[in-house]
């Protein structure tokens, strides 16, 4: 019975843990993904590093996309909303500590 508890709780546990760790390292896969000669694994997960510091998970989401549809970035750029303005001052913070710290 102390087994099947056990199995039980780390099920249940596991579970609760998957979705936040698919959505961990977007920003690394979409810089992998990227036809950029300089993403490297090491290189895409410095800037994943980066990102898990200055950016929030919300953020992260956002700014992955722009990887690959670069329009909606400059859509966010130019955009005169307040919350759109505030993530672009922090995506620009994001792209002077990566690379400073990634080269």
């Amino acid at each position: 019975m102390k087994h099947f508890l056990l199995i039980a709780f780390c099920a249940s546990t596991l579970t609760a843990v998957a979705p936040a760790m698919t959505e961990a390292a977007q920003i690394k896969r979409a810089c992998l993904a990227s036809d950029r000669a300089a993403a490297t694994r090491q290189r895409c997960g410095c800037i994943q590093g980066v990102a898990d510091q200055v950016l929030t998970r919300k953020d992260q989401k956002t700014v992955a996309r722009w990887f690959t549809d670069p329009h909606e970035a400059q859509e966010f750029k130019m955009s005169k909303s307040a919350r759109d303005d505030a993530l672009w001052e922090r995506y620009q913070a994001f792209g002077q500590v990566a690379l400073a710290s990634c080269g």
